[in-house]
């Protein structure tokens, strides 16, 4: 891909609104189909668990299926340097059409390869595959749309463009959720765990030309094109070394974020089976915690570029040191679709204000010579661990038999991400 400034049209603040909104749509719909992947993967993994990780328990099955799903973000620190650094090396549009060109294989290998009853241990190995690749390339995904985001931004509006990163996803969110609600009405249990679940996949596969059909006419940031020089890996691996604290400071900034996302989006429909909830109702609140989080991601970050970014993180780690395992408990002591429902909307008014104000703060502290490799390297440290929440918590409850174990965890991570917001401050350039 050739990297010279003249080989993407450029966009300046004069740029016209219309053709600055398209990009920020086109940029973000890449994001949208990484994460719809992943959420009809964490929806529908009890049946991808029968289905390639055939056991002894439905538990034991489950969690292999979720430990499966974790297993995917180890690759995304790996991803965030090798397609980081192409990205820092030959601009942010080339980076976003490559980590999109990879997240369609992951993809389409998880979509149709056999199950375990047709290929034997073949089936488990090609699904490991596919997740590794989308963990790969994802862990460049978001560094690169957050940074191309924070680039084209007007003066004063970084935080309000660069939730729409986080917003895009909300939206895959809640399609995915509503093609399970509809999948449920419209098949039998047995036919959704033995081939239905591949339908949301498969309708994954057949947007991918359409996304790849918009991220060809996207513009490259002025800020990229005005570059005179462009930083090889080598330098790019020295910057990173040099900036390590700033790189450890995101990632536990970004913890918060990744373990409460994949506890009230991914998570839920597998935990409201733990709480002996409508499946249906399950997903119906998913959706609407992906609304939620669609309305507050904007409104928040609009307000961080009011007040700064700093009252906002530390507003919200507190509340969810406070509130994350009283909600569950509470749940927890008499389930309900009402009460799951409740504590779901408060986890993501927490969530969405939270990383409304950290994404865009991180791209302000992570050096500005590897801005999409530092990014994404922070953000992939920390998903390599929150990832793992459907696992974790899942292995939580069933060691204790406490069902507000996510309160615990989510407690415990909260902590992490206020000391680290308050450590920050020292790097913020904003």
């Amino acid at each position: 891909m050739p990297n010279n400034p003249g080989s993407a049209a450029t966009m300046s603040d004069s740029a016209p609104r219309p053709g600055r909104a398209m990009d920020v749509l086109r940029v973000a719909s890449g994001n949208f189909i990484e994460m719809y992947d992943f959420m009809v993967f964490g929806y529908f993994a009890a049946a991808i668990g029968s289905a390639y990780f055939p056991g002894s328990s439905e538990l034991g099955t489950l969690l292999k299926a979720l430990a499966t799903f974790g297993v995917g973000f180890l690759m995304r620190p790996l991803g965030a340097i090798v397609l980081g650094a192409y990205t820092d090396h030959h601009g942010r549009r080339a980076g976003l059409i490559v980590t999109l060109a990879l997240m369609s294989v992951g993809i389409a290998t998880i979509a149709f390869t056999p199950g375990y009853a047709a290929i034997g241990i073949a089936a488990p190995l090609f699904v490991l595959l596919g997740r590794l690749l989308q963990g790969f390339s994802a862990g460049a995904e978001l560094g690169n749309v957050s940074v191309y985001l924070a680039e084209i931004a007007p003066p004063g509006k970084k935080g309000f463009y660069v939730s729409w990163q986080s917003a895009s996803q909300q939206v895959a969110v809640v399609f995915a959720a509503m093609i399970g609600v509809v999948l449920g009405m419209t098949m039998s249990v047995d036919q959704l765990a033995d081939w239905g679940w591949r339908i949301p996949l498969g309708l994954g596969c057949l947007i991918i030309p359409l996304l790849f059909l918009m991220r060809r006419h996207l513009r490259e940031s002025d800020l990229f094109a005005a570059r005179t020089t462009r930083p090889t890996m080598r330098q790019i691996m020295r910057h990173l070394w040099v900036a390590r604290a700033r790189v450890l400071t995101g990632m536990a900034m970004v913890l918060m974020t990744t373990v409460s996302f994949y506890m009230i989006t991914a998570y839920t429909p597998t935990f409201g089976k733990l709480l002996h909830l409508p499946e249906r109702a399950n997903l119906l609140i998913t959706a609407g915690v992906g609304l939620s989080n669609l309305i507050w991601l904007p409104l928040m970050g609009a307000l961080s570029d009011r007040i700064g970014r700093t009252p906002i993180l530390l507003a919200c780690t507190i509340l969810a040191i406070l509130t994350a395992y009283p909600a569950m408990a509470w749940l927890a002591a008499s389930p309900s679709v009402t009460k799951l429902l409740l504590v779901e909307l408060w986890l993501s008014a927490i969530y969405a204000s939270y990383n409304s104000a950290m994404v865009v703060h991180l791209t302000e502290i992570v050096p500005e010579e590897a801005g999409a490799s530092g990014f994404s390297l922070a953000y992939s440290l920390a998903t390599a661990i929150g990832g793992f929440t459907p696992f974790v918590v899942t292995a939580l409850i069933s060691a204790t038999g406490n069902l507000a174990m996510p309160g615990v965890w989510l407690t415990a991570i909260a902590a992490i991400s206020l000391a680290a917001a308050l450590y920050s401050r020292r790097y913020s350039r904003a």
